[in-house]
C-alpha cells in the first residue's frame, strides 16, 4: 500500500491519508461505505507509474469522526479535495468503489478543472438520492441505534431484506452483517444512514456534460450495486467505457483481478503514464 499513512486535520476530524508517493500519474481513489484503504488496495492496480492518494472517510477506517454534520458525500469529497491540495495534486484521475464512485463523480462534476479522468467501480448511485438499493444500510443503522448490537443483528436476520440478500446476494449480506461487529458501530451507524440517504449531487445533464475519459465497472449478483446502475451511468456519460467483471459472490480472486486489469488498461490507454499535475 506504499508509504505509511499520515494524518490530516479537517476541522476537528483527524483523517488518515494514504499516498503511495510515486509515479507520474496522480490518481485519487476512494473506498466504499464502511471500507478503508485496504479495500482500495484490493481493487486498484498500484504501480510505480501511478501515484495513488486515498483518504479514509470520516468514521471509517482509521479516521476520526469529528463534530461536523450531517455526514454527506459532498463532505467526504471536500475532505478528499483538501488532501489532494495538501499533496500538491492539482489535477488527477478520480475514482472509487461504491460510495467512492459517488465521491469521484461529485468531484468530476463540481471540479472539472481538477479531474482529468473518472473510474467508477460498482457504483451504487446514479443521479437520485436515497436509492432503494441503499435502504438496507438504513435498516441496519436504525437497528444499531435502537438495540444492543447482538439483538440488532438478530432482528436484522429476521427481516425480509436479509432473507432476500441471503438468497440472491450473499456477499452483500455478509457485508451488512459485518456492520454489527464494528468497534465504532454506533457512530458509524449515523454515517451509514446519512450516506445511504444521500447522493452524488450530480444531475443527468451534468453527467452528460462530462468530457473526460471514463471507465465504469459493474458486476452481477449484487443487490447493493446493481449492474443496471453501472450501465445507466455508462450510457449517461459520453464515451464512457463499460466493463462487466466476475461477481465477487462467485469468485473474489477473479473479481478483484479483473477490476485491477480493467483499471490498469484504462489508465495506460488514456493517460500513457503522463504527468497530470
Amino acid at each position: 500500500m506504499g508509504a505509511a499513512p499520515t494524518t490530516m486535520l479537517r476541522d476537528d476530524a483527524a483523517l488518515r491519508v494514504f499516498d503511495t508517493g510515486q509515479g507520474r500519474l496522480p490518481v485519487v481513489f476512494q473506498h466504499g461505505l464502511g471500507g478503508d484503504a485496504a479495500q482500495v488496495a484490493l481493487n486498484f492496480p498500484d504501480s510505480p507509474s501511478r501515484r495513488r492518494l486515498t483518504v479514509e472517510c470520516r468514521a471509517q477506517g482509521g479516521s476520526g469522526t469529528g463534530s461536523g454534520r450531517p455526514f454527506s458525500i459532498a463532505m467526504f469529497a471536500d475532505d478528499v479535495l483538501a488532501a489532494a491540495d495538501a499533496a500538491g495534486m492539482e489535477r488527477f484521475v478520480a475514482g472509487g468503489i461504491s460510495m467512492g464512485a459517488a465521491i469521484a463523480l461529485h468531484l468530476a462534476a463540481r471540479h472539472p478543472d481538477r479531474v482529468t479522468g473518472l473510474v467508477l467501480v460498482r457504483p451504487a448511485w446514479t443521479f437520485e438520492a436515497a436509492p432503494q438499493n441503499m435502504q438496507p444500510y438504513v435498516e441496519v443503522g436504525e437497528l444499531i441505534n435502537r438495540l444492543p448490537l447482538d439483538e440488532a443483528r438478530a432482528a436484522f436476520t429476521s427481516y425480509a431484506t436479509a432473507t432476500r440478500f441471503g438468497r440472491e446476494a450473499p456477499d452483500n449480506l455478509a457485508s451488512l452483517l459485518g456492520f454489527f461487529a464494528r468497534e465504532n458501530a454506533d457512530v458509524f451507524a449515523e454515517a451509514m444512514q446519512a450516506i445511504a440517504n444521500d447522493g452524488p449531487g450530480v444531475t443527468r445533464a451534468e453527467a452528460a456534460g462530462l468530457a473526460i475519459p471514463t471507465l465504469i465497472i459493474g458486476s452481477g449478483i449484487d443487490l447493493v450495486h446493481p449492474l443496471a446502475t453501472a450501465r445507466e451511468l455508462a450510457e449517461a456519460i459520453p464515451g464512457a467505457a463499460f466493463v462487466e467483471v466476475t461477481p465477487k459472490a462467485t469468485d473474489k480472486n477473479s473479481h478483484f483481478a479483473e477490476i485491477r486489469a480493467a483499471i490498469g488498461g484504462f489508465l495506460d490507454r488514456n493517460f500513457n503514464n503522463q504527468d497530470q499535475s
